[in-house]
């Protein structure tokens, strides 16, 4: 995975330049503030040096309609500033988020085997927050208070020289210190990304697991587990904020001791009449917007390096190759038959530990391939592979004759249907479940479905019938029915290939046999894998594989492997006695 920052100029062509015409108008919006703000002194010294000696009362009205006037429009830029740039910042946080989402969704499995979901959801939702500080107000902020820094500078040069030499020396000691801050800064930025991402994984596995965890009595354990990423992620925070302390108590100190020097050698020259009382108080308030704008950028400089931190993060994402790369995988399967062939595949998930060793069947369109064998033994596997959910290391799969791993994984998963042995629900309704995979079904291909599958035996006893809330992962359900309503949405979706993995182990006799009459409705015409742990559900396969230890020990129909004698009679025979 790419480790690689984000430059700043990466940042200013990504972010930036597409909205430059927003940016700039708020270029405009600051600079006319930021001049405005610099009436107010610069109209003190004509009021102690030239309107309160000569007791100029019609120059003090003008001059206080003037500053107010000054005061009013930085008022007013202000706010068009923060509304026009915040909101924008906002919108770019969101497509942001909604991209780097789709990026995620297409990627393969293997990486969310290897990610806790809490962990992407952080990633989604929280990296990419840092942007609002490149097209928000803080940059605009950083550019509007150079120039304020600048103008101000020549104006004090122009009232003293030799005072704005002496206030120069500790600015350019705290810019050092905060340069050198910033850098120790990015990288506990980024690393409080991961951690963040890792305690948030962690909350969402408790949660999900609250029934296990409630029922061996460990929530002890998962407290003190929790605790435990909570205090790295109070570590880390608490190096930022030393940092941000040694800025800030720096600034302070070293701009307390210009404003020390100054009182000095302003009060001499007053004394010696080389300077004005109102030149000093110009000089004193232009002091502090020259001042200020400099401490706001290491706040602002602290922003900016929290995004560019969380873009580091993104970066990481957007830079993983999507499992349907369209320059590799270039054949679109329109209309598939659902022939599926596999060439000598061999599998592993950890280099150099096959779980699937040089498997070779055909399984022709229409036809019932099952496989049979002891827990992880690889037929998982097969399907895994049948699903495209995993790539063969060597050897081929075909679907009707075209290598899977060059065809348009969009064109093939559009045609094949999925039903697992723990299938997974999404918090809702029952008919938002069955409608998932074509929700613009109509209501007669709907009630087909929910008849098929035979969910309206148990929907038609509930008050709400299918709109029925079935809550998160379907708790509220028995494990039966949640598998009939996976079977339902499968129907509706009408793939041309199925695979069924354990399809029907999480049910009770009566839930079977109605389950096995909407197999045999759903299977009807479409290529089918099934797993299966009960061998008499597949006693009309029209071919049986063994599988042990990953490879094909026994094949043929049922009649034939019993007539064979061999594994699959020794597990037949044993479950018949069970």
């Amino acid at each position: 995975m790419s480790k690689g920052k984000v430059s700043i100029v990466q940042a200013f062509k990504e972010f930036i330049w597409p909205r430059k015409g927003i940016v700039f108008i708020g270029l405009i919006l600051i600079v006319i503030s930021k001049l405005s703000s610099l009436v107010l002194p610069l109209k003190s010294k004509e009021l102690l040096d030239e309107i309160i000696p000569n007791k100029d009362a019609d120059g003090l009205m003008s001059l206080v309609l003037v500053v107010g006037g000054a005061i009013l429009i930085q008022a007013i830029t202000s706010f068009a500033l923060t509304r026009l740039l915040s909101v924008e910042a906002q919108l770019l946080i969101s497509k942001l988020r909604a991209k780097v989402q789709k990026q995620v969704l297409s990627l393969p499995i293997s990486y969310f085997d290897n990610n806790k979901s809490g962990a992407l959801v952080s990633r989604i939702m929280s990296d990419v927050e840092g942007v609002r500080n490149l097209i928000g107000t803080g940059l605009v902020q950083l550019f509007g208070g150079t120039i304020t820094a600048i103008i101000s500078l020549i104006l004090l040069i122009n009232i003293s020289p030799k005072m704005t030499l002496f206030v120069l020396a500790p600015i350019a000691v705290f810019a050092v210190i905060a340069l050198k801050a910033f850098g120790y800064i990015r990288p506990i930025f980024r690393n409080r990304g991961v951690i963040n991402a890792e305690v948030t994984g962690r909350l969402t596995e408790t949660l999900n697991g609250v029934r296990v965890i409630k029922g061996f009595n460990a929530e002890n354990q998962e407290n003190a587990s929790f605790e435990k990423g909570v205090d790295r992620l109070f570590q880390n925070v608490k190096k930022s904020l030393t940092a941000t302390a040694i800025m800030t108590s720096s600034s302070a100190f070293l701009l307390g001791l210009a404003s020390v020097g100054i009182m000095g050698i302003g009060g001499s020259m007053i004394i010696d009449g080389t300077l004005t009382t109102g030149d000093f108080l110009a000089f004193t308030l232009l002091l502090g917007f020259m001042i200020a704008p400099i401490v706001q950028m290491s706040n602002i400089g602290s922003q900016l390096t929290e995004a560019f931190a969380g873009l580091d993060r993104t970066e990481e994402i957007m830079n993983i190759a999507p499992e349907d790369d369209p320059e590799v995988r270039t054949v679109q399967l329109n209309n598939i038959e659902g022939n599926v062939k596999f060439n000598d595949v061999s599998f592993s998930y950890e280099e150099g530990k096959e779980v699937v060793h040089n498997i070779s069947f055909d399984a022709p369109k229409g036809s019932v391939t099952a496989l049979v064998g002891s827990s992880g033994s690889g037929k998982s596997t097969i399907a895994g592979l049948v699903s495209t959910f995993i790539t063969p290391e060597s050897g081929n799969i075909t679907i009707d004759g075209q290598d899977i791993s060059k065809v348009s994984l969009n064109s093939y998963r559009s045609q094949l249907g999925v039903v697992l042995q723990d299938d997974f629900l999404f918090e809702g309704s029952i008919k938002e479940n069955i409608l998932f995979p074509r929700p613009n079904a109509t209501e007669e291909q709907l009630k087909n479905a929910v008849k098929a599958a035979y969910v309206n035996e148990f929907t038609d006893r509930f008050d709400k019938g299918l709109e029925t809330i079935i809550g998160e992962r379907g708790v509220k359900l028995s494990g039966g029915q949640r598998q009939r309503i996976a079977i339902a949405r499968a129907i509706l979706a009408d793939p041309k290939i199925i695979i069924l993995d354990e399809a029907t182990s999480n049910l009770d006799t009566e839930s079977e046999a109605l389950i096995q009459k909407s197999l045999s409705e759903l299977t009807k015409n479409r290529t089918t894998i099934v797993i299966v742990h009960r061998l008499s559900t597949i006693r009309k396969a029209d071919q049986i594989l063994v599988i042990e230890n990953g490879r094909i020990a026994e094949r043929g129909n049922h009649d034939e492997l019993i007539t064979a004698e061999g594994r699959y009679f020794d597990l037949y025979t044993y479950q018949a006695k069970i």
